[in-house]
């Protein structure tokens, strides 16, 4: 498995900061004006400067189509149906598998990516009743158009020094492979979404993710090497995370010291994400994961040690659970000419 085949170039230097001060920017603005869910505003820009060098208006609209889309989803689901499981859980399929099938087109991949990641965490916590689901919806329209402004902003500050070399055209997919990997999308992010919502787990918003991250190489092939990779990313972000937490001991609200220390983890897996130049790798995974640790578990009377612990035990066990759950349906589809896999 390479990991760094990719030779560094000013322009990736450049996308590197991008990533790194991002992340740190919609952190600290989340945290100066106190909105809650700050996984939301630390992530978000992550996923955008991390999954798009060069920001532009075809990225911008397909987030923002994405955080709209989410909403409506949000109310169509959660407000008509919240207290019919069966139902609600029909109509998560089929708009999960309407993701996964933008995904599969390729030209829409942000859009679909962001929504289903979205709806999927969304779907789950927002079935609890502790859960302000107006708040939820609000804060991730927020952080999708703020995100938009940091990207922008990070393309301002720290331009490419030379054009990119424009990306060689993918070829296209069969319908048969594009059935295959939007039904075995949606199939495992319905999954997914029935075990956290079965089994009580309303603090695995690292596994839940990863779940849906996984399905992002939209094969199975492409799952098994990403699992490895997440795997690796996870135990390196979670190794950071406790470090930090370390040195920060009960400082943890100074956002004078906590800041420097994320744009330092994240310009160090961005910098591993670059060099992968593999989509969604063990740079991205770290990426990710101290995102949410210092978004959502970082606070003077939390432990983000024991949050941290906790990530790689469920991370690790949900990789496993959804490969073998993946490898099925896998198996499943391709015993039929109209949904079979063909590279």
């Amino acid at each position: 498995m390479k990991l760094w085949d990719h030779p560094m170039s000013e322009n990736d230097f450049r996308q590197c900061l991008r990533i790194a001060t991002g992340s740190a920017l919609g952190f600290t603005i989340c945290k100066i004006f106190g909105w809650s869910n700050g996984v939301f505003f630390t992530v978000t820009p992550v996923l955008l400067l991390g999954m798009v060098p060069v920001m532009n208006m075809h990225a911008a609209r397909q987030m923002i189509a994405s955080s709209v889309v989410v909403a409506l989803e949000m109310g169509l689901i959660g407000g008509l149906f919240g207290g019919h499981p069966g139902m609600m859980t029909i109509l998560a399929f089929f708009m999960f598998l309407l993701n996964f099938a933008c995904m599969s087109k390729g030209s829409l991949f942000l859009f679909g990516a962001n929504s289903v990641l979205n709806l999927s965490i969304m779907l789950h916590f927002g079935s609890y009743q502790a859960t302000d689901m107006n708040d939820f919806i609000e804060v991730n329209m927020m952080a999708a158009f703020l995100s938009i402004g940091i990207a922008y902003l990070m393309m301002f500050v720290f331009p490419d020094v030379e054009p990119r070399q424009p990306r060689p055209a993918p070829e296209p997919k069969q319908s048969h492979r594009m059935r295959h990997e939007a039904l075995m999308g949606a199939t495992i992010a319905t999954v997914s979404f029935l075990v956290f919502q079965m089994a009580d787990l309303k603090d695995s918003m690292s596994a839940q993710a990863t779940t849906i991250l996984m399905m992002f190489p939209m094969h199975w092939n492409g799952a098994m090497g990403y699992a490895r990779k997440r795997a690796m990313g996870t135990i390196m972000g979670v190794s950071f995370g406790i470090f930090c937490q370390i040195i920060l001991y009960d400082w943890s609200d100074m956002l004078l010291f906590v800041v420097p220390l994320l744009w330092i983890g994240v310009m160090i897996f961005g910098y591993m994400h670059v060099k992968e130049s593999s989509g969604s790798g063990a740079g991205f995974g770290g990426m990710t994961t101290l995102g949410i640790l210092f978004g959502q578990y970082l606070s003077p009377g939390g432990d983000l040690v024991f949050s941290a612990l906790y990530r790689v035990s469920s991370i690790l066990f949900a990789i496993v659970a959804t490969l073998l759950i993946t490898y099925a349906v896998h198996i499943l589809l391709n015993r039929f000419e109209s949904t079979r896999f063909t590279n």
